[in-house]
This record gives C-alpha cells, structure tokens and sequence, in this order.
C-alpha cells in the first residue's frame, strides 16, 4: 500500500484545489449578503422583516431538500453534468436577485440560487478522483476553504457593498458560479468511472441507521441551531451595529479584527481538544461562549466596543464549533455510515439557516430587533442541554452506537 504519508498527486491536486475553489467560491456567494442585506433590504418595495428573514435564509431550504438527491443523480449521470447544472442554478438565481426591484423577486432568486445544491456531488467527485490514504486530505482541504469563504465573505461583503451595492454583489457570485464552471471544465480531472463511496456520500440504506444513532442526532441538532443562530444574528446585528453609531461601510473594519482574532484564539482550543482529548469540555464551552456573547449583543446593543468585545466572543465560539461538529461526526460515524451521516448533517445545517432567518424575521417584527438575540439564547441554552448528555468521543475514533 501506498505510504499515507506521501503528498497528493498531479490528478488529486487538481481535484482537490479545483473543487475546493468550485465550493468555496459558491459558498462565498451565498454569503456575501449576509452582512449588508438587512439594512439593504429595509428600502425594497414589500419588505418586512420576516420577508428579509426569509431572503436570507431560502437558500437553505431548497438546499437542504435538494443536496442528497442531486448527489443520488450524479451517481446515475454523471458527476460533472450535476456540478455543472447547479453552477448554472445557483447563477440564474444571482441573476434574479441583482436585477429584483421587490422583496418577493431576492426570494425567487435566493431560492433558486440554493436549488443548485452540488455539495453532494462534488464530495462524490472528489472521492473518485482520490486514492483511499489521500481522501481525507482531500476532504479536509474542502473543509477549509469553506470556513475561510465565510470569513472572506463576512470581510468583503460591506466593503464591495459600498463599491457596487448589494445588486453588484448578487452580479459577483453569478460570475463567481460562470468560473466555477470553467474550474470544472479546465481543470479538474473526469474520472475514469464514478462509484459510489459509503464514506463520502449517502448512501440510501444507510438513512435508516443514521437517523437511529441519537448520538449523531445530538450532533444535525447543533448544526441545526448553530445556523440558526447565525441567520437570525445577522438580521439584526447589522441593524443594531448601524444604530449604535457604526455606517455600514465600515462594519468591515469591525468584522476584519474580529475574524482574525477569533481564527487565533480558535487554534490552541483545537489543538487541546484533539491532543488532549478534550473534545466534549471544548464543544460545550465553545457553545457556552455563543450563549455569553448572544446574552452580551442584547446587554450592550448600543455600545460599539461592546458589540465588538462580544462579536469577538461569538466567533471565537462559532470557529471552534464549525471545526470541532465535522470532526465529531467523523469519530462517531464508522466508515461504511460516515457519507450517510455527513449528508444528513449538511442537511441539518442548511435547515437551519431557512428557519433562522424565517423565525428571526417573525420574532423582530413582534418583539424587535434586539429580541432576536434572545431568541437565539433559548435555542443556544437548548443545544447545551443536549451536548453535555453527548457520549465523549475517543480519541483515534470511535464506532457510534444507535439508540444510546
């Protein structure tokens, strides 16, 4: 067998940089409004805060109903033709969106924009296109550039808004998608023959042992309300950042330290909760931080250095728990169930950014904006409930038990 340790070959390079660019860069665009499009949205004809939650937050409801099943069709058809075919979804809804005059229009595009659900399908096409010691890596890379476009998109997103406007930044992620096509087409490998790979994809009868295992449902729950509360933050907290007495052309020179100095202090947790085995004290303190900072937001909503003090807080418990939830799933999910799992969980996560920014919206036009944060607190309380009754994981990996 070939030694685990060996770098990547000329194909598995330009599979894994070329799909992690093609995800990462459809990432990006989904989340380039989130930090602008509340304030943004409050001038559109028809606009009310649930309508604004629900433009936020759409794209994960197509996303999550469609990703497993365009993955399951590019087992029959292709990889290529269903990766190619979401790109050019996710394009026509940009389109939709930047050339909108209502509310109802960003919906429609926004909708459309999730409906090109490819994560499935590229996991499977990188898993054809790497050998078995490599996968991970591969996997890992993509896991990466992932958490980095959401940072990207959180810097980017008021700066280029006060450059060409939220219009301009929906015409952005529809070139964004026209490259990743190119991507696809120029440079990344067409596999020899497509199979299907338990550990990177779902499997249909898989579903059933995965949706019994209450320790993995421990896991969808957290993803689930971690998205959650992230789209129903950012209905309110570009609103509350601007009334404080912070122009939204300058939230960038809010988000740019935080997210840098969250991604610093994120690191020696990760590293305490992996060599340490530490995992379950660092998940549900890094859930604890969300809970604080969430509790700091409502305290402090017309304080800039306080919303920043506990923006810095938020993230720092947001990066740990987006690094530490894929790893979780992993130890707990054996290989031949570990795609299943991971598909269900991308399902839970993207489930929960629809019923954040659909809730969100419902709980700011009764209560106000700041509410918002409370709201978020019960659904983060909930989750730690349930974490601290989570089995801790070995160390090297451990095989889930259903029904414990």
């Amino acid at each position: 067998m070939t030694d685990q340790t060996e770098g990547f070959n000329p194909q598995e390079r330009r599979a894994t940089y070329g799909l992690a660019g093609i995800y990462g860069s459809r990432m990006l665009g989904l989340f380039l409004i989130l930090p602008v499009f509340a304030l943004y949205a409050e001038h559109l004809a028809s606009a009310t805060p649930v309508l604004i939650g629900m433009a936020i937050g759409i794209y994960g409801l197509t996303q999550a109903v469609l990703q497993i099943p365009f993955g399951l069709l590019s087992d029959k058809i292709g990889r290529k033709p269903v990766i190619i075919g979401g790109l050019l979804l996710f394009a026509l809804g940009s389109i939709i969106a930047a050339t909108a005059d209502d509310i109802y229009m960003i919906i429609a595009g926004r909708a459309i924009q999730g409906s090109g659900a490819i994560a499935a399908a590229v996991m499977a096409l990188l898993a054809d296109l790497t050998r078995d010691q490599q996968r991970t890596k591969s996997m890992a890379v993509v896991g990466v550039t992932i958490g980095f476009s959401f940072t990207v998109a959180l810097i980017a997103g008021p700066l280029f808004n006060t450059w060409v406007g939220v219009p301009g930044l929906f015409w952005i992620t529809a070139a964004l998608a026209i490259a990743g096509i190119l991507i696809l087409v120029l440079v990344v490998p067409t596999p020899d023959h497509s199979s299907v790979h338990s550990e990177a994809e779902p499997v249909p009868g898989m579903f059933g042992k995965v949706l019994r295992d209450t320790q993995l449902l421990r896991l969808d729950a957290g993803i689930f309300t971690l998205h959650l509360v992230l789209t129903s933050l950012f209905l309110a907290l570009p609103l509350v950042l601007r009334d404080a007495g912070l122009p939204v052309q300058k939230h960038t020179w809010l988000y740019l330290p935080v997210m840098l100095l969250s991604m610093g202090l994120m690191v020696p947790f990760v590293i305490i909760a992996e060599k340490r085995n530490k995992m379950k004290q660092v998940f549900t303190g890094a859930i604890s931080l969300l809970g604080l900072a969430l509790a700091g937001f409502w305290l402090f909503s017309g304080s800039i250095w306080g919303l920043g003090l506990m923006l810095l807080v938020f993230f720092t418990g947001f990066n740990l728990l987006e690094a530490t939830l894929p790893s979780l799933v992993s130890k707990l999910a054996p290989g031949p169930i570990r795609g299943t799992a991971m598909g269900v969980y991308s399902t839970s996560q993207f489930s929960g950014a629809f019923v954040g920014g659909l809730l969100g919206g419902w709980v700011h036009t009764h209560f106000g904006e700041t509410s918002v944060f409370l709201m978020a607190l019960g659904f983060i309380a909930a989750w730690l409930a349930l974490a601290v009754t989570m089995r801790t994981p070995a160390k090297t990996g451990a095989t889930s038990a259903a029904g414990r």
